[in-house]
């Protein structure tokens, strides 16, 4: 599996001829310490923060420092072995390169890359990569590991002396020592070997009627993988017409199989015709190609593929398969795409979630209101970037789903939670239009769309606060350019008289001054005057400005579209601690205590 081009980070003017000598080794940018590096594609303040945030997104990191940076930064982030990214320090003087974590996934590669071009010493420490010269858990390009839970085993096995036998072509294991107390297998069956190896020879096409049960497509399979003597380890990607991009039963069967899902437009299909054993032309009227899963296997597989399982069927879904002479390593035809609706916080990284760091990380492109894209620092680096202006949400989520429709993995990047008053709910709504109203493209509507949740700006304010949330609440965009200003003036009323708390998004503009004053005299008329209010203005960003006052002096001239405005309920609480005034709503705990109390002294 190919890694993400990594980072090679660089602390001081000591190690930064090393890091630009790495950085042009493996085509990776230079992360500089600002102010004690002079060169450098991009500058952070803190390393640790820093080296922290390209970890959580899934960014291999080099470091040019020493290990305990970089161990004192990832550490509260270690969790899962098998998905963590490589992280790797070498000395300033290029003497030294030590794989700290994911050895086998990547890091005892790059370490010997890297120590063969600086002529430095590995400092690999992984057990099968010092005594065997080999990681049984990472086969090459083209090769599939069917039992990893084995490796560890065999391994040790190997380690206490004992031998192997091999069946098959693993040209990456012939220095294991030989003999007959384990056996690996590497070919295209299934085998019951201690460890077995798959050649990922094979190229599954499919096809089925629209929404087609998952179930029917996926035991056709399993029978006519079965039939073939061909183990789902063999199987490189699952290939199919885009038409099938978004279907059901073609994306669980790949989730089931862990495989990529590959199309191919009709016209390559069609392409396919003249090696086709059941050409059909019912299936050319209905789709452009006279076979899907015949012509989308060998279409996969490549020009020397031969069919090895020609078409079967059920009565919605069709399979076949094709062989190449040698493990596929090129994965052809397109990716269905996928668009990433990302919230990112408020502004500062720790409140962005490794999951939306590592969707930014893996997208193809950026699409956003460009300010938003600004406050992804180093994570936007080296993207494609589609800057919108703010009034063209429509034109932004058109854009980044038509993009996605090409194949693309599209992130749209929006700030706080992009299931609130952001982007999200546009998305959809495109996506549900009708032909003929101004929806998207077929294409588009085909493509896998995933949210991801973000810190909103009420949970970042009520968390500055203290725990104004602790209560009922809600949340009142005060923006009447979308909402009409009777349905605003109604929600703030029933608001009111059901004494939630409000967050108050969108609370002025420059044109629009007079709702937030007309929000605060309606709450006035059902709550105290002294309710506590909270304003905060560029939350997480270094600029940010909290402050608290009373409902009664509530100034719209200190409020603007980058503040978020929390209304206490009649219950809220402003507390002067130690640390300064905290913004609380009880629940009501102290209540139930006291009628506990008086009910057990009845």
């Amino acid at each position: 599996m190919a890694l993400t081009k990594p980072a090679v980070l660089c602390l001081n003017r000591a190690g930064e001829a090393v890091a630009h000598r790495i950085a042009q080794l493996l085509d990776a940018p230079v992360h500089g310490r600002k102010t004690r590096v002079d060169v450098s594609d991009l500058f952070f303040d803190n390393a640790l923060e820093h080296a922290r945030m390209l970890f959580a997104a899934g960014t291999p990191v080099v470091g040019v420092c020493a290990s305990g940076i970089l161990i004192r930064a990832v550490a509260p982030l270690l969790a899962d072995k098998t998905t963590e990214p490589p992280v790797l320090s070498v000395s300033d003087d290029g003497a030294v390169v030590v794989p700290l974590l994911g050895g086998h996934r990547g890091a005892n590669r790059l370490a010997s890359q890297i120590s063969d071009a600086l002529g430095a010493t590995s400092a690999v420490t992984t057990a099968g990569d010092v005594a065997l010269g080999v990681a049984l858990d990472e086969p090459p390009e083209g090769y599939r590991l069917a039992n990893p839970d084995a490796a560890k085993e065999v391994m040790a096995g190997l380690l206490s002396g004992k031998t192997v036998s091999i069946e098959g072509d693993a040209p990456w294991l012939e220095g294991l020592p030989k003999g007959d107390d384990l056996r690996i297998s590497c070919g295209l069956a299934p085998s019951d070997a201690d460890l077995a190896f798959h050649q990922q020879r094979a190229a599954l096409g499919v096809g089925c009627a629209r929404n087609c049960d998952p179930a029917e497509l996926a035991a056709l399979v399993a029978e006519s993988l079965a039939e073939a003597n061909i183990a789902p380890g063999a199987l490189k990607a699952i290939y199919t017409l885009d038409l099938k991009a978004d279907e059901p039963a073609v994306n669980a069967l790949a989730a089931s199989l862990g495989l990529p899902v590959r199309v191919f437009d009709a016209p390559t299909l069609e392409a396919e015709t003249p090696r086709l054993a059941t050409p059909s032309d019912v299936v050319f009227a209905e789709v452009g190609t006279h076979g899907v899963s015949e012509a989308a296997a060998l279409a996969g597989a490549g020009a020397g593929a031969q069919l090895a399982v020609t078409k079967k069927k059920t009565k919605n879904a069709t399979c076949a398969v094709a062989l190449s002479d040698a493990p596929i390593t090129e994965l052809r035809g397109r990716s269905r795409g996928r668009l990433s609706i990302i919230g990112i916080g408020p502004g500062q990284h720790s409140w962005c979630t490794p999951e939306a760091s590592r969707l930014v990380q893996e997208a193809e492109e950026l699409v956003g209101y460009g300010l938003y894209i600004d406050l992804l620092g180093p994570l936007a680096y080296g993207k494609a970037r589609s800057d919108f202006p703010l009034g063209g949400e429509e034109a932004r989520c058109r854009y980044a789903l038509e993009r996605a429709g090409e194949g693309r993995d599209v992130a749209l990047i929006c700030s706080g939670d992009a299931g609130i008053y952001a982007m999200g709910a546009l998305v959809f709504e495109l996506l549900d239009r009708g032909p003929d109203e101004m929806g998207v493209s077929d294409a588009a509507r085909r493509v896998e769309v995933v949210s991801t949740p973000g810190v909103s700006a009420l949970q970042g304010a009520a968390a500055r606060a203290g725990a104004p949330l602790g209560h009922d609440f809600c949340a009142i965009s005060l923006s009447d350019l979308l909402t009409p200003r009777e349905d605003i003036v109604k929600r703030l009323k029933a608001a009111a008289e059901g004494d939630f708390v409000i967050a108050f998004y969108n609370p002025v503009s420059k044109r629009r001054r007079t709702l937030l004053a007309d929000a605060r005299d309606i709450l006035l008329e059902h709550r105290p005057a002294d309710t506590p209010v909270m304003l905060a203005t560029s939350l997480g960003r270094p600029e940010e400005h909290l402050r608290y006052r009373k409902l009664s002096e509530l100034d719209v001239d200190e409020v603007d579209m980058l503040t978020v405005v929390l209304v206490g309920s009649s219950h809220s609480r402003l507390a002067q601690l130690g640390e300064g005034p905290r913004m609380y709503t009880p629940r009501g705990y102290a209540r139930k205590m006291d009628g506990d109390l008086a009910d057990k002294s009845a």
